[in-house]
């Protein structure tokens, strides 16, 4: 198999590109598996597939596909380096684009940033918080807000949130206190959570910065996450611990969120950057 590429990230959160219109792939989850492993593929948190879409007011179609091969409904990072991919490849001389993902239609936007490079705005809709939603076993449908949890010996106060696809935000008084590799995939696996979950854990530092680190659904720990910033900014909202607008604080860099009161939808501004362009070869 012969794969023409290009490696992009979001603060961290590494992806390989590919143009589903030139490179044909036979099964996507094989290939996302072979192609991220880090020390035999190309190395990667996910493969992102670029395809055509021929609805009406849609530009382009998503395919996201985790680093185990399982297809994730979204991925905010992913979005922000696709919107950079297709302006690169001048696939769409558009400036804001509508792309069809799992989750529905993303809309991401190029905005210059205070550095002077081209960032990407992306309108990720609006969140979505009953539990038959997320989805999350309960007995109602009331909002889970502070709500505790057991995993292991621990016990946390989860808020959850599906951004089109599911997150638990855990806010915490000390983040380096926190074993995420052994309490993350326990949390994902978590027999509430019955198509497993994206967990985060949250330090306030500030009514508008938080500190976040993630154990991410199929790909473990990654540098950032974009929906899970999305899902902290509303989760923080809801347990009134910051204002509607702040900074989420990864440990690949800093995302700008706003849960617009508007419109109810949450807005995620952050770069996207090129690493290397290449041709993948399995012999």
């Amino acid at each position: 198999m012969q794969l023409k590429f290009e490696k992009w990230n979001g603060l961290g959160n590494d992806f390989v590109i590919v143009n589903g219109a030139e490179e044909v792939i036979e099964d996507y989850a094989k290939a996302a598996a072979e192609v991220c492993d880090r020390h035999f593929g190309i190395g990667a948190d996910g493969l992102v597939i670029l395809l055509p879409c021929d609805q009406e007011g849609i530009d382009f179609e998503m395919r996201i596909f985790n680093s185990d091969g399982s297809e994730a409904e979204m991925c905010g990072n992913a979005t922000r380096c696709i919107a950079k991919y297709i302006a690169s490849n001048q696939l769409s001389d558009k400036k804001e684009l509508r792309i069809l993902t799992k989750a529905g239609v993303i809309i991401p936007a190029l905005v210059d940033m205070a550095d002077g490079s081209v960032g990407v705005r992306v309108n990720m809709g609006k969140p979505r918080l009953t539990p038959s939603e997320i989805p999350v076993i309960s007995e109602t449908e009331e909002m889970i807000v502070a709500q505790p949890i057991t995993a292991g010996e621990d016990t946390f106060y989860m808020t959850t949130v599906s951004m089109g696809n599911p997150h638990c935000v855990i806010f915490v008084d000390d983040i380096t206190k926190i074993a995420l590799a052994e309490v993350g995939p326990k949390l994902e696996t978590h027999e509430r959570f019955p198509r497993k979950i994206n967990v985060e854990f949250a330090e306030v530092l500030d009514r508008k910065h938080i500190r976040m680190r993630v154990w991410e659904r199929g790909a473990g720990i990654t540098l950032a996450c974009g929906t899970g910033s999305c899902a902290t900014i509303v989760a923080a909202v809801l347990n009134d611990k910051t204002e509607r607008q702040a900074e989420i604080i990864l440990d690949g860099g800093t995302l700008h969120l706003d849960w617009a009161e508007e419109d109810g939808n949450v807005y995620m501004t952050g770069p996207a950057t090129k690493v290397f362009t290449g041709i993948y070869e399995k012999v």
